[in-house]
């Protein structure tokens, strides 16, 4: 399988400095810190050479190398993005406990411990330990710092957040890991996305022995293009270990032995954790995240509520996974912004929220939650996410695959058969990784097939504004005893929509089905994680489950669009759709269903949005 180029989603990236303009304006420096048990990590700190006043210290922890080692080879940019270095901090890049350079055992998303004593560690105190040796042992700091960092580094931003360091007086996690079987890149409500963990874990997975700056390359995994075909023949998940991975990602073996929310996946869940933050919050995310939406939304919201009185921000813009670091972020596939949202952001909300805070620089006309609003394509500032005036409606399905507002007033339901050999795929192509683009992609493919129910409003004749949680309530039924339940919302564009001018690809973007938002909810999770439930077959059930907030008007002219299947794969694994162990299942476990979809006056079933 071709390698997910995973890479250029969660490093930081390299903008429009170069080599040169950091070699003559920068001294770097290679450090060994001993944290509080004796381990030591790896360090490197660029430090301006022409500086006026002390500065502040811009401090990134990593897993993905803190390189390039060696106090001759220099990084091609430094910090969030290339104003940073314009502007003039001390920036300090680390590798995490058992990572590159770093000596100690790396623990994936190692859970915090509130009971330390003065030895124990865990990703906080490694954080604590590392900014007071920099403040006491780097020259001409002003004693203050920031932490930022995309994706895993964002995890370990959020985790310096809890009991930080005086210091820190500033800290933007951006689009961080926040709860690994709930809704950040491995589970969704406890559906395992395959895609996403098959191709992160054989690049990121695989054994550190010994400190080391560089890693022996990984061949492909195949050299098929045709993921959902080359998934699919692999079969159950018990084969990915025999025949692929051979037993070398200790990771994936976790991930195989906890099927449910237990203790070792509960530990993970960082959310209780944050509380009485006192360093300045700007929690950043994209709207088309396809690894750690569920992170950005929810690590704000747990600071929310668990730290009244602290300056905590919510940015969420149109991106990509890290897309506001790179690039203009003017489009994602085939839908267009109108405008260079990722300047927009890092000129006007990231550097000065770093300046304000640890240089005193300017004035903060930062909002509470500043989110940009697809479908109008413009930036809005409310003091408050969700915003105060949204008020909860229904999208109700009706007979006909119609949708709208009003219940259902007579009684029926819709059905189609499931069937595990045959599954419904996320993309209308053939890529073998978790595309970018299938956050917002054209689902005419998906409407198509005769195991997707489709519901479909009237042509709208005014805008309709959606702003917060999305929220799936379905009475169904079926034959086996356990099944997932997919849910779609999609912005159906008018016959006569422009294409793209110029238009090399061809696009027909006259009836595009975007996606404006879609997950999965494993139904056996329906009243809890943690003690799955089979369904008794035929006899109807309630399914609701919260999908990640939006920011969309569906405008006049357009259609709303809901799509409910029972398989999306390869991005989520198969379900045997029998209730069991599905990371042990055997081929003869696999089989199809009938799926019902109830929409009657008292089993009504849609989609819940906050409405403005």
């Amino acid at each position: 399988m071709k390698q997910f180029a995973l890479a250029l989603l969660v490093l930081p990236v390299l903008l429009a400095q170069g080599t040169d303009y950091i070699k003559a304006n920068y001294t770097k420096y290679e450090y060994q810190i001993p944290m509080r048990d004796g381990k030591k990590l790896f360090t490197s700190v660029y430090v301006p050479k022409n500086r006026a006043t002390p500065l502040p210290i811009m401090l990134l922890r990593t897993p993905y190398g803190a390189g390039p080692y060696g106090s001759d080879n220099y990084r091609a940019s430094l910090g969030p993005s290339d104003l940073f270095a314009r502007e003039g901090f001390i920036f300090a890049y680390q590798d995490v406990r058992g990572r590159g350079m770093s000596e100690g055992e790396f623990v994936n998303a190692r859970p915090h411990n509130p009971r330390k004593g003065p030895k124990d560690i865990d990703e906080g105190t490694d954080a604590w330990d590392t900014i007071d040796w920099l403040l006491k042992r780097v020259p001409d700091n002003n004693g203050r710092v920031g932490m930022w960092g995309i994706s895993y580094p964002g995890f370990y931003v959020s985790t310096a957040m809890i009991d930080a360091h005086p210091a820190l007086k500033a800290a933007s996690p951006q689009a961080p890991i926040s709860d690994w079987f709930v809704g950040d890149d491995f589970h969704h409500n406890g559906a395992f996305f395959l895609a996403h963990a098959f191709n992160f874990l054989n690049f990121f997975g695989h054994p550190r022995p010994e400190p080391a700056a560089t890693q022996p390359p990984r061949a492909p995994i195949t050299d098929s293009p045709n993921g959902y075909d080359y998934l699919l023949r692999l079969g159950p998940l018990v084969n990915i270990n025999e025949r692929v991975f051979k037993n070398d990602i200790a990771f994936w073996n976790e991930l195989m032995r906890h099927g449910t929310y237990d203790a070792f996946w509960q530990a993970r869940n960082l959310r209780p954790h944050l509380r009485k933050i006192r360093p300045a919050v700007m929690t950043v995310g994209g709207w088309f995240d396809a690894e750690d939406l569920f992170g950005a939304l929810q690590t704000y919201a747990a600071v929310e509520k668990n730290s009244p009185g602290a300056s905590n921000m919510l940015v969420m813009g149109p991106w990509q996974h890290g897309g506001w670091a790179r690039n203009g972020g003017t489009h994602l596939g085939n839908v267009r912004f109108g405008s260079s949202t990722s300047q927009f952001f890092r000129e006007k909300m990231e550097l000065p929220f770093f300046n304000y805070h640890l240089k005193d620089k300017g004035t903060l006309d930062l909002p509470e939650a500043w989110v940009f609003e697809t479908g109008t394509n413009q930036w809005m500032r409310y003091d408050a996410w969700p915003p105060k005036d949204a008020k909860p409606r229904t999208l109700y399905f009706h007979a006909g695959g119609k949708l709208g507002f009003d219940p259902p007033r007579a009684d029926g339901h819709d059905e189609y058969v499931s069937d595990p050999s045959k599954p419904v795929p996320f993309i209308g192509g053939i890529d073998p990784g978790m595309t970018v683009e299938y956050m917002v992609e054209d689902q005419r493919f998906a409407s198509t097939r005769p195991d997707v129910l489709v519901y479909e409003s009237d042509v709208l004749e005014a805008d309709v504004s959606v702003a917060g949680p999305v929220t799936p309530s379905l009475h169904v039924a079926t034959t086996g005893t356990d099944s997932d339940w997919v849910v779609k919302l999609i912005d159906v564009y008018p016959d006569n929509y422009p294409n793209p001018d110029p238009n090399p690809a061809g696009v027909k973007m006259g009836g595009y089905q975007q996606l404006v938002r879609g997950d999965a909810m494993r139904g056996k999770f329906r009243n809890s994680f943690e003690k799955p439930e089979p369904f008794e077959p035929s006899k109807p059930a309630k399914v609701e489950y919260v999908m990640p907030d939006v920011a969309h008007v569906f405008r006049r002219g357009h259609r709303i669009m809901v799509q409910v299947q029972s398989s999306w794969f390869p991005l989520v694994d198969r379900n045997p759709q029998k209730f069991l162990d599905i990371y042990n299942a055997r081929p003869e476990d696999f089989q199809k269903a009938t799926q019902r979809v109830y929409r009657t006056r008292t089993q009504p079933s849609g989609v819940r949005v906050l409405v403005r």
